[in-house]
């Protein structure tokens, strides 16, 4: 290696989880034994629960109650101590444009990086898991370099690392400000995180975002932030399997589900609000507009929850286009947080209106283009602050 950095401290970004901690609160309370915190309570109080729902429950309640309140009370203290080991260790960064995968097994404990079970080049493991995390990081690599001429994460050929088999039936993936962790789930609500692309994809969409506009995590701008690494974990996915924008299934987390569950994944961004609908889990409560906007207290002002609505506009703005989404869409969205422009504290409407100016700089005043985001923008119900004559 020719140079050596120290990456952002852990402690300094948020962990940014695949599952949402409204979904992780609708498992923990499935036994009736654990009361949700008050401003919790208005997102899930509507949700059906076991003793009312209809048909046959193929789980064991008082387990995943257990295990989901493991992950949440593990997620809360880890927030506020992610460990200064990390501050501490010196993070290799590949500065010659190479890809450089570093997969790491955690067996069964929470800790990373764990022990170093397969690095770049390396034929491949008998654990899938392993495999899948090595393919997946690769996947993302090649994306960002075959669409955006980008060198890994951080531009610089910044080393991808994960870590596998994170703590006992972890429910839950996350990007922790220097690598990508992956649960193996319960086995009865989820299998393993390894298995989707687009929840692999969309963790490491937060690295982009951390190396280009670290959106803050709050309110909007945190829903923002959220909802572009949605997209990019959805571009990717589509990209790997060469789905077009009107075959794709934009989904976030396909799979991720075990066949009790009744869902397709964990978000949809063309139908929010539709991904599950369980017995144990309740009813997707992403909103789809803003006049169905979720003002709540509780994960960080409702970032998992109201990125539905940016993501919708980005999914309808893709289909309209037609042809591939990374393409035109993509490279739009990517061009604003790439140019870093966008306040770390944007709101929709300020998002809104730099896609517009952007659209306007890539493809001329009164494009197709801006004509299809300006419709997508409003169907979702975000006005941008845009005045006609705005042309920078």
């Amino acid at each position: 290696m020719d140079k050596e950095t120290q990456p952002p401290a852990a402690s300094s970004h948020p962990r940014h989880h695949a599952v949402p901690p409204y979904l992780l609160a609708a498992m923990a309370a499935c036994d009736g034994a654990w009361e949700a915190p008050e401003s919790m309570r208005e997102i899930i109080s509507s949700q059906p629960t076991l003793d009312k729902a209809d048909g046959p429950v193929s789980v064991t309640r008082t387990r995943i109650a257990t295990r989901a309140r493991q992950t949440m009370l593990l997620d809360q203290a880890l927030l506020h101590e992610r460990s200064t080991a990390h501050q501490k260790l010196t993070w290799l960064i590949e500065p010659t444009g190479r890809l450089n995968r570093i997969i790491s097994d955690a067996q069964g404990v929470e800790i990373t990086p764990g022990t170093l079970i397969r690095s770049e080049g390396q034929k491949p493991s008998a654990d899938i898991d392993v495999n899948r995390a090595y393919d997946g990081l690769g996947h993302v690599y090649g994306f960002l370099a075959d669409l955006f001429k980008r060198n890994s994460l951080d531009g610089s050929g910044l080393v991808l690392r994960g870590t596998v088999h994170y703590g006992e039936h972890y429910d839950n993936a996350f990007w922790d400000g220097t690598q990508m962790v992956m649960g193996d789930g319960d086995g009865e609500i989820f299998n393993s995180f390894t298995s989707s692309l687009s929840v692999i994809a969309h963790e490491l969409g937060h690295g982009l975002l951390q190396y280009t506009t670290n959106l803050q995590y709050q309110g909007q701008s945190g829903a923002l932030n959220e909802s572009i690494a949605d997209v990019f974990g959805a571009l990717v996915e589509q990209f790997v399997a060469g789905d077009d924008a009107a075959h794709a299934s934009w989904l976030i987390g396909k799979g991720l589900f075990t066949k009790a569950v009744t869902g397709v994944a964990l978000r949809s961004m063309i139908e929010p609000g539709t991904a599950y609908n369980d017995s144990i889990l309740g009813k997707d409560p992403q909103p789809a507009t803003m006049a169905e906007y979720v003002k709540t207290t509780e994960d960080n002002g409702g970032v998992h929850l109201n990125s539905g609505i940016p993501n919708r506009a980005f999914a309808l703005f893709a289909k309209a286009l037609g042809g591939n989404a990374w393409e035109t869409a993509g490279s739009l969205w990517f061009n604003v947080i790439a140019t870093r422009t966008l306040p770390e504290n944007a709101d929709f409407a300020t998002f809104a209106e730099q896609t517009l100016l952007q659209a306007r700089r890539d493809h001329g005043a009164g494009s197709a283009v801006e004509s299809a985001l300006k419709q997508a923008w409003d169907t979702v119900g975000v006005v941008p602050r845009l005045k006609e004559n705005d042309d920078e």
